[in-house]
């Protein structure tokens, strides 16, 4: 995928700035928001297996890895679990109180309610809302 660069407005980075200095200045609550959404991708896979979705490796383990690179002062924090496409990534990354859980749930609400796949039923509301 070809790399792509996006600004954010600039009231929403003030907001960004703001709380970032103020809430991730704390390592131990940005490492646990970290963790808390490498989870939150564990479960996503979990429900999607236990009802029927599509899985992309099925048979890989479900896990969170964190590694630490001491030279470079880095830690990684990995997960196998569901990933992004590049639309979730320009909507999600850098939003702030937003539960990208809560809109997966609602999500599986819909195509449950429409009796049609997730994406499907993505599709026709975004055709709505044009």
């Amino acid at each position: 995928m070809a790399e792509t660069t996006h600004q954010f407005r600039a009231e929403t980075c003030k907001l960004l700035n703001i709380l970032t200095h103020s809430l991730y200045t704390n390592h131990e609550i940005f490492l646990r928001e970290l963790l808390s959404n490498a989870s939150d991708a564990l479960e996503k896979v979990r429900f999607l297996q236990s009802t029927g979705g599509e899985v992309r490796d099925p048979e890989l383990p479900l896990e969170i890895t964190i590694t630490t690179d001491k030279d470079n002062h880095v830690i990684t924090v990995a997960d196998t679990g569901i990933g992004m496409t590049e639309q979730e990534m320009i909507d999600n990354l850098g939003t702030i109180a937003r539960s990208g859980s809560e809109q997966f749930l609602k999500e599986r609400e819909a195509e449950k309610a429409a009796g049609k796949p997730a994406e499907e039923a993505k599709a026709a509301e975004a055709e709505k809302a044009e």
